[in-house]
């Protein structure tokens, strides 16, 4: 007999989230459309009771406006956490807007070190309005509160095409540069932009997974050393466009600006203030490491040389192992995620993804929390991601993914699981949409497999997304079509697959606006537990 039957009368409960696969318009710009998905086109039908639309960016996720796109780092948050709780895009603009940021003892500490050693103040960090990692806005009033009090400041742009459009970094650049001269002209100040290079080459590496990156930023920020060097940003980047006509921002290699004595502008020194202005954590931990952690803990590159400096991330990235110990604003501070409840009351889980998104299943979900909530009740399983980009592995490690949560479920030994397919959204960033069709498929087939082994254990299936991507790959604009990297404001799916026994309850059609943060309840509804009264509403209703 299943070992489930002594805790519930039916098979296991298994959440499967499908990266970056949302609910887009039925037109050639929506790979997920595009491809062949005969299992979740049968699900996701309109005579469906068990399927639903949930609302994923925005408000709902906790972003400051409905114009802002959720992202797997917040949706995720809001599928553990089961409310809403303001993220770092919300935290960081009220922050600014109030000026508590510049109140703050580390902004204090910050200026008072570059005042007294007459140093540097550097800045390093994703230049776009994305509002996912960074927002350029945020950037621009530092640099004005700084331009009263400290000359020299030096700019280590990292750029986006990836929650922004594919070519638009010059954009920004344009935006950056006319700021700064402002600046210089009226305060007699010194601000220029010192390196740069593509977000996916350059530094913002995750989850351990290609610490090579780091190194190039490394080199690139901190030494002043790069295969590429320029006069301007601009000249950078034109002429990258012009060397390859398929290179996106993103993947525009690491370059340095040098003076007319070709002498880089912007290496680190000693008594230095450097300031990492993303807020999302998970792509600026490791660059937070290499600036903290002594000789004796870091072993991932050779740093050459670690100057002294003063260090702060706009928010604390990781609160379990306070990466960084300075930081600008306090993240949110997510209590009783929905993880700790199940806890609480015996159920035994797991969490599988591959490196790319295993974070995601696991600190994000339990509310940016490192390790266990029960090492005795818990299995959180990373299957390595393939050093491949993502468009030539379009499957990535989907299928091992399924092959592994097949075998859990069939052990018996779990009430509940959870399941990230990251395909969607990784080959959805590239932009290659054929790729990205591919990676629809392979999800769809994945999902059905699953189907297959929950309908033999008498088990109960979700299957949503936590954002949107692969639903809106490219935008006509004046007639021209511009690819789409980024996420979208689209809606997406939520669908209960019922075990075999008899179905005693519906979705609640009398929520209003209903989104991710309504799914932590739903699961404890499905594993006949009451959630806690502080969650937002279950999705279904007994009948």
């Amino acid at each position: 007999m299943n070992q489930l039957a002594s805790k519930h009368s039916n098979g296991p409960l298994l959440l499967v989230i499908m990266d970056g696969i949302g609910i887009g318009s039925a037109d050639a710009s929506n790979a997920f459309h595009c491809a062949s998905t005969p299992c979740l086109d049968a699900l996701m039908c309109s005579t469906n009771p068990f399927f639903t639309r949930l609302k994923a960016h925005g408000l709902a996720v906790g972003m400051p406006s409905d114009l802002d796109m959720g992202n797997s780092e917040v949706g995720h948050n809001a599928l553990g956490a089961g409310r809403v709780f303001d993220q770092g895009a919300a935290l960081v603009a009220h922050s600014v807007e109030s000026g508590e940021l510049f109140n703050s003892n580390t902004w204090q500490a910050l200026t008072k070190n570059c005042l007294i050693n007459r140093s540097v103040f550097h800045f390093i960090g994703l230049l776009s309005d994305g509002n996912v990692h960074s927002h350029i806005d945020h950037l621009l009033e530092m640099l004005q509160q700084l331009s009263s009090q400290v000359h020299t400041v030096r700019l280590h742009i990292l750029l986006d095409g990836r929650d922004v459009f594919e070519r638009s970094a010059l954009s920004y650049i344009d935006t950056l540069e006319s700021s700064i001269k402002k600046l210089n002209a009226l305060h007699g100040v010194d601000y220029k932009i010192a390196s740069g290079g593509g977000r996916m080459t350059t530094t913002m590496d995750r989850y351990h997974a290609d610490w090579k990156m780091v190194e190039r930023g490394w080199n690139t920020h901190v030494l002043g050393e790069a295969v590429h060097s320029f006069h301007s940003a601009r000249e950078a980047i034109e002429t990258f466009y012009a060397s390859d006509t398929n290179l996106i921002d993103q993947y525009l290699p690491p370059f340095i600006i040098i003076d007319e004595d070709n002498v880089p502008l912007g290496a680190m020194h000693d008594n230095d203030s450097v300031v990492c202005f993303n807020f999302r954590g998970d792509r600026a931990i490791e660059l937070s490491m290499a600036f903290e952690l002594n000789e004796s803990d870091f072993h991932y590159f050779n740093r050459k040389r670690v100057p002294n400096v003063q260090y702060a991330g706009m928010m604390q990235y990781d609160g379990d192992l306070l990466i960084p110990s300075q930081y600008l604003v306090s993240p949110p501070n997510i209590q009783y995620p929905v993880s700790e409840y199940l806890s609480s009351k015996g159920i035994r889980s797991f969490a599988i993804s591959e490196t790319q998104k295993y974070g995601h299943v696991t600190y994000f979900w339990n509310g940016n929390k490192s390790g266990y909530i029960n090492s005795e009740l818990e299995t959180y399983i990373e299957i390595p991601s393939l050093d491949l980009p993502f468009d030539e592995q379009p499957a990535m490690q989907a299928y091992n993914i399924t092959e592994k949560t097949i075998e859990l479920l069939q052990s018996g030994q779990y009430d509940f699981g959870r399941i990230n397919l990251p395909n969607g959204d990784m080959v959805g960033h590239t932009g290659n949409f054929d790729a990205t069709v591919e990676a629809c498929r392979v999800t769809d087939d994945c999902v059905g497999q699953l189907m297959s082994i929950m309908k033999d254990l008498n088990g109960t299936m979700i299957v949503l997304a936590d954002h949107g991507n692969a639903d809106e790959m490219f935008t006509i604009k004046d007639g021209k079509k511009e690819t789409k990297t980024c996420h979208t404001l689209n809606p997406v799916p939520f669908i209960i697959i019922p075990s075999n026994s008899t179905v005693n309850y519906s979705i609640d059609s009398s929520i209003k606006h209903p989104g991710l943060t309504n799914v932590a309840a739903t699961i404890c509804h499905l594993l006949n537990l009451e959630p806690p009264s502080i969650y937002d509403s279950s999705l279904i209703k007994r009948l």
